[in-house]
């Protein structure tokens, strides 16, 4: 990785498959915040028929932010299947990304603002860094956990801001570090604990969680924020692989997204470490509204790891306002002022 900018500049989202992307944006922004639309795109998902039994298949996404700051979410739905849901009840450990760590200023005050709203959080939890967390599911069974965010772009109404990393199951713990730490850049170990824990419905497990090595920086560091990733290995029980005979876009979360600063120099690295892009737009894809070179990678387990470079960003789209990031230093950060504007995207209910 370099020693002057990290490659990656945070979560830029993560990719959610569900039955009805237009339902689900409508709960994840009443209960989330997830209220501003970067892009809305219907079509066909050419480049990804690896992960999608080798038919290019039609798809609609939304990528939805909280302006609080922090990684956004792609909520992707099949046009052209029946989206298909997982046939067991993943459970923490099971390989692959089973849960979504967001960010709250006050753990205890959000969850009391799911308890109002009919919702059923767990109770609060010890946290291994961050004092206390809780978790609770959406309608679709995906487990999201609230946790005290480490960095913080703007204020909002909701108690909690955007996704601060991702929980994902391994099965062998040691190469997932490596793989984490050489590959993504988070190398340093913030946690590292082997028991029974209530959170995980008492199984006996190892969980490690990385932050990076290197202070982000590029064009969406700030918004984005500092990010985590949580591995968690079961010690008694055979875990099972959450996609395991279903495509990619199919119900839970399909990928972690990190937004590239550089994606010559990461597919370089990607290839030197033993894990060279499975997809590569080459060029540059265009989702309507934005645009941009995306690719992916697998961790030693398949987890799907996605990588954008963003070209072209609408910032207001009212007035036809559009930044071309290929024009900038891709190590400077965005003024604040800039991504700002895009609050007045919002979507109100």
């Amino acid at each position: 990785m370099s020693s002057k900018l990290s490659l990656l500049s945070g979560i830029q989202q993560v990719g959610i498959g569900c039955a009805d992307a237009e339902a689900s944006w409508t709960w994840y922004r009443k209960m989330f915040g997830m209220d501003v639309p970067v892009f809305k795109d219907a079509s066909t998902a050419a480049l990804m028929t690896r992960y999608t039994g080798h038919e290019a298949r039609q798809r609609y996404a939304i990528l939805a932010l909280n302006m609080q700051g922090g990684g956004g979410f792609e909520i992707w739905q099949f046009t052209d299947r029946p989206p298909q849901k997982p046939q067991f009840k993943v459970k923490p450990g099971d390989l692959g990304i089973f849960g979504v760590m967001m960010k709250c200023q006050n753990v205890a005050r959000a969850r009391e603002f799911f308890l109002h709203r009919g919702l059923q959080p767990s109770e609060l939890l010890p946290d291994p860094v961050h004092g206390e967390r809780f978790f609770l599911e959406d309608p679709d069974g995906n487990r999201f956990t609230f946790t005290h965010g480490l960095t913080w772009f703007g204020s909002g109404s909701h108690t909690n801001g955007g996704v601060q990393g991702v929980q994902i199951g391994v099965s062998n713990m040691e190469n997932a570090i490596k793989f984490y730490a050489e590959v993504l850049g988070f190398g340093r170990v913030a946690a590292d604990h082997t028991s029974r824990l209530t959170e995980f419905d008492g199984m006996n497990c190892r969980r490690v969680l990385l932050q990076p090595t290197i202070k982000p920086g590029g064009a969406f560091s700030n918004l984005l924020g500092m990010a985590e990733v949580e591995l968690v290995q079961l010690i008694d029980e055979q875990a099972k692989k959450i996609y395991e005979g279903r495509y990619w876009g199919d119900q839970g979360f399909i990928h972690i997204c990190f937004d590239v600063n550089d994606m010559e120099a990461l597919k370089q690295n990607c290839e030197s470490k033993g894990h060279p892009f499975t997809v590569d737009s080459a060029n540059s894809f265009d989702m309507g509204e934005a645009a941009g070179h995306f690719s992916y990678t697998e961790d030693p387990d398949g987890t799907l790891i996605e990588f954008v470079q963003t070209h072209r960003l609408p910032i207001l789209k009212k007035l036809n306002w559009y930044l071309d990031l290929r024009k900038r230093n891709p190590a400077k950060p965005l003024p604040n002022w800039m991504l700002s504007a895009m609050r007045l995207q919002r979507v109100k209910d």
